[in-house]
């Protein structure tokens, strides 16, 4: 049986005076992202949040798989507004978030976004995993021209779903342009002020000052770094649009890849922030957990969880004494 001992003291806490935290980005931040934040800065060294990603199309799937095979719901549900196919999943997906958060859920979503010099459907490998020519890329970033114009519809279309999220009260864990240090993403290993860093604030700025989405948590996901041929992630803070963009840093890591130094690493770039396992593939052991306890959050990629983890490792991770599945998290959101 789980120690619930620590849960308990956490309770009867104020979520404020737990841990140093910093504010949201966004000095609109609705009470609800405030709230989150807080709660999650309460938790930070001390507990980690089970997670489980689900596609659009299958939005329970993975969930169910987690519950079936540990006797607990994951605390957080995710899902990504890809649109690879004729078919947009959007209001669907709008439609399942806000039950999750309704029935206690953490609510972080994504999106793959395809490569604005392209039309829907999106390619996996012609458009997602597409790239950019130089000269494509400053088109895309300089206002007003033909490319740069496609790409704030694109993304309009995607804000007017986070919009009936704002306007539901739901704050939402938004993890855009995720894995930007990798070299397989059209947005991806595209380094200095005029690279990333300049489409994500483009971002921030179009979606907090001119849709007013103050219900975002923004997350930066980077991959955890690596040097295999052709496969390369490269350092964090190569790609990180700084402090006054960013609420939580992540990293996505797979294949038992927790280098304690590559986690070292984004916690001096976190200078204080929390910080989350993004996604993952493999679970990280207990030793691991216990070496790297500032993980807000895992997030197991969804068939992932079955197909390179076994159940008795699913287990033993979601039966951790650190460990906060769903319906701890519910309980402990109800009563702050």
């Amino acid at each position: 049986m789980k120690k619930l001992l620590p849960l308990t003291l956490i309770i009867s806490l104020p979520f404020m005076a737990l841990a140093q935290s910093f504010k949201p980005v966004n000095k609109e931040a609705s009470p609800e992202v405030n709230k989150l934040l807080s709660f999650l800065y309460s938790i930070k060294g001390k507990h980690i949040l089970s997670g489980q990603q689900n596609y659009n199309s299958d939005r329970d799937v993975f969930s169910d798989s987690a519950k079936a095979i540990t006797g607990h719901y994951p605390a957080v549900w995710g899902s990504d507004f890809m649109l690879w196919g004729d078919k947009d999943l959007g209001q669907h997906l709008v439609n399942e978030a806000k039950q999750k958060w309704q029935d206690g859920y953490l609510v972080t979503l994504m999106w793959h976004q395809g490569r604005p010099i392209d039309n829907p459907p999106y390619d996996w490998k012609q458009s997602i995993q597409g790239k950019l020519t130089d000269a494509k890329w400053k088109e895309l970033i300089t206002p007003n021209t033909d490319l740069n114009k496609k790409w704030l519809a694109q993304i309009d279309v995607v804000a007017g779903y986070l919009k009936q999220l704002r306007d539901a009260h739901v704050p939402v864990l938004w993890r855009p342009y995720h894995e930007m240090n990798g070299v397989w993403f059209w947005w991806g290993n595209k380094k200095g002020n005029d690279g990333i860093i300049k489409l994500w604030k483009m971002m921030y700025d179009r979606y907090t000052n001119y849709h007013h989405l103050n219900n975002l948590i923004w997350v930066w996901g980077p991959n955890g770094l690596r040097d295999l041929p052709l496969d390369e992630a490269y350092d964090y803070k190569d790609f990180y649009p700084g402090a006054d963009y960013v609420d939580i840093l992540g990293a996505d890591i797979y294949h038992f890849d927790y280098e304690q130094r590559d986690y070292n690493d984004l916690l001096k770039v976190a200078n204080g922030k929390i910080i989350a396992l993004t996604e993952t593939g493999e679970l990280p052991k207990p030793e691991i957990l216990a070496a790297q306890p500032e993980w807000a959050w895992f997030m197991v990629w969804t068939s992932w969880l079955w197909t390179d983890n076994t159940h008795e490792r699913v287990r033993t991770i979601y039966g951790l004494p650190q460990t906060l599945n769903h319906e701890q998290v519910k309980t402990m959101l109800n009563k702050n």
